[in-house]
């Protein structure tokens, strides 16, 4: 089965949409970390729907819950087990439309993969809403590599073609305290009235992150098939609506000659590093103690209320859907912070197979 992630850290993600719960289960993570509710809540708040123009109405607490796995405050060694709880799900909608997949959703395929037996509710385990449980898993990691200095930063570059590019230095702050999550005020703007059009016309928007990672030891990554880009592709792809991964300079190196992509080596402050990073941090698998930086492409949300071409599977007939609920117009802000969560998990899972991270923590 492929509901779990990770050889040393490993994340095992439970729950659906409309069901009980969601969350995620951790096993491997070293005991003596101090950890909090409040830790993770923090983590958790970032992916809550934060603008009433790109957001779902849906309106669920996302409390965070910790049960199992912690003692006086600190890990046990024991699996750590965190959950949500679903207290805003609006089932009925589902019924009348349980035979009409969603264009764009994973309804067909989970039909056919599950012969009709999974939850089809929201999207059920497909649901952007499990990751929630990511971004839970991630406050662990972030924790933990919190102690080897590692910290990790995720912003928004595009929106429905309006790029962020009038910014020179990427500033936490900034990124944190406006609700698109762009480096730049007046790009945000422009995105915000690039949203407010696509939900007048009844769409979506897509658009593209971007995740930066500082003071990562150099050395991690196991080649030649745990490479640190296979291990941290195979976590973005997992996000729902990720269709496009890359690393520093991405698919622009198709055009540069290698005497322009190549990453010059300085001796810098008694360090060895890089004149530029087009690499993005990574070479032949490894980390190269530079920035680690990747870029996702976001596709635009698949509910819209504009009606689309689709089939009855019950009937096998053609048909037409016009989806009504409460569905984001854009989820590229909220996804930057399931973005950071699953570059912290492979990290850290990386560094504890490295030993760089101790099993036990004094």
């Amino acid at each position: 089965m492929g509901n779990s992630l990770g050889k040393k850290f490993v994340i095992t993600s439970f729950g659906e949409s409309h069901g009980r719960c969601i969350g995620i289960v951790i096993d491997g993570c070293p005991a003596g970390l101090p950890l909090s509710e409040a830790d993770i809540q923090a983590e958790l708040d970032k992916r809550k729907p934060n603008d009433a123009v790109s957001s779902t109405p849906r309106q669920e607490a996302d409390k965070a819950d910790i049960l199992s796995g912690i003692f006086h405050g600190h890990t046990t060694g024991a699996p750590v087990c965190l959950a949500v709880w679903n207290e805003d799900a609006k089932s009925s909608g589902y019924e009348k439309t349980k035979d009409i997949p969603r264009p764009g959703h994973a309804d067909y395929t989970a039909f056919l993969k599950y012969g009709g037996f999974n939850d089809y509710r929201g999207g059920g385990q497909f649901s952007g809403r499990n990751t929630a449980g990511f971004v839970m898993a991630g406050a662990v990691a972030q924790k933990l590599l919190d102690l080897i200095g590692v910290k990790i930063l995720a912003h928004t570059v595009e929106i429905g073609g309006v790029r962020a590019d009038s910014y020179d230095v990427i500033s936490a702050e900034v990124v944190n305290n406006n609700p698109l999550r762009c480096a730049d005020l007046r790009d945000a703007a422009k995105m915000l009235a690039a949203i407010e059009k696509a939900r007048a016309e009844g769409d979506s928007l897509g658009g593209i992150i971007e995740g930066i990672a500082i003071n990562v030891p150099a050395g991690l990554g196991e080649p030649l098939f745990d490479t640190l880009e296979g291990d941290l592709a195979k976590a973005l792809f997992a996000i729902p609506a990720v269709k496009g991964v890359e690393f520093g300079a991405g698919f622009g190196v198709s055009q540069l000659k290698g005497s322009q992509n190549n990453d010059a080596f300085r001796i810098k402050r008694g360090k060895i590093v890089t004149a530029t990073n087009n690499s993005g941090g990574i070479l032949g698998g490894i980390s190269s103690g530079m920035p680690v930086v990747v870029r996702v492409a976001v596709k635009p949300t698949p509910s819209i209320s504009r009606k689309q071409n689709t089939v009855n599977i019950a009937k096998m007939e053609n048909a037409e859907l016009a989806i009504k609920g409460r569905h984001d117009v854009c989820i590229v802000p909220r996804a930057a912070a399931v973005l950071a969560a699953m570059m912290a998990v492979s990290l850290c899972d990386l560094a504890l197979r490295a030993g760089i991270i101790p099993e036990v923590i004094k």
